[in-house]
């Protein structure tokens, strides 16, 4: 197993990532508003966007740094890894998730320069209701269930795609067009275009996204069991684990 990468390039693929996430989600969103006036038209081209630009990234950086670009990912690995050799430290959590929110919030003022819109315009766009918690809650739990999932059966490869292919569809069966991800619900508030939501929208949609997390690391465990860590596990991972993922 290759030696991981110093904690400040990790943390600094997770800023960088979840930047360019962000700046994704966003630009395309106001990109599409400008293209057409049909919302049907706009949260597709919108999630088209995503799904490429988020397979591309996770391909790019997984290496680096496993990819979370999602703090609910980061805590889930966290907490998974527990029981064996290969438990995210502590130390690296309390990197990851202030660069993820951190490039996230970067991303998003990177799209608005992009697009001529102001740097820093809290959204209006208010995204409070209980349908979209609901949405919030199944979005974070697949998400957790999939990656988590492939990890515990050693299908990492196939990753990049099986997460941008979910984060496409759940654009379209949740009702919250499924955030999913508390770095990049903050860094939406920070624009007012079509991507955007209501800094008082976003509390709720992360307490929901947490409990969706806690929803799909209890799934892992009933459908796939706890992983047994074995002496080569302990001495080959030097306490980080090797995990590629991430959302919007």
């Amino acid at each position: 197993m290759t030696e991981p990468a110093p904690l400040g390039r990790r943390a600094l693929a997770e800023l960088v990532g979840t930047a360019a996430l962000v700046a994704i989600v966003v630009g395309s969103g106001i990109q599409a508003t400008e293209l057409t006036r049909d919302v049907g038209i706009q949260l597709l081209a919108n999630s088209l966007a995503t799904v490429f630009g988020l397979g591309v990234l996770i391909a790019l950086l997984g290496p680096v740094s496993g990819a979370h670009f999602n703090p609910v990912v980061t805590l889930a690995a966290w907490w998974t890894g527990r029981h064996t050799g290969d438990r995210l430290s502590l130390r690296a959590v309390a990197a990851y998730v202030p660069a993820q929110i951190a490039g996230g919030i970067g991303g998003a003022v990177l799209a608005n320069a992009m697009f001529a819109e102001p740097l820093i315009r809290f959204s209006t766009h208010e995204r409070s209701a209980g349908p979209l918690w609901l949405g919030e809650v199944v979005a974070t739990a697949g998400l957790v269930l999939l990656v988590f999932g492939l990890v515990r059966t050693g299908r990492q490869s196939i990753v990049p795609v099986a997460v941008a292919s979910y984060i496409g569809a759940a654009y379209w069966f949740t009702s919250s067009t499924s955030f999913a991800n508390p770095a990049v619900t903050i860094a939406r508030a920070f624009s007012d275009t079509f991507a955007g939501i209501a800094p008082a929208s976003v509390p709720p949609f992360i307490a929901f996204q947490l409990v969706g997390a806690v929803v799909g690391v209890a799934l892992v465990a009933v459908l796939f069991g706890r992983p047994q860590a074995t002496a080569d596990d302990v001495t080959a991972s030097h306490g980080e684990p090797e995990l590629t993922t991430v959302n919007r």
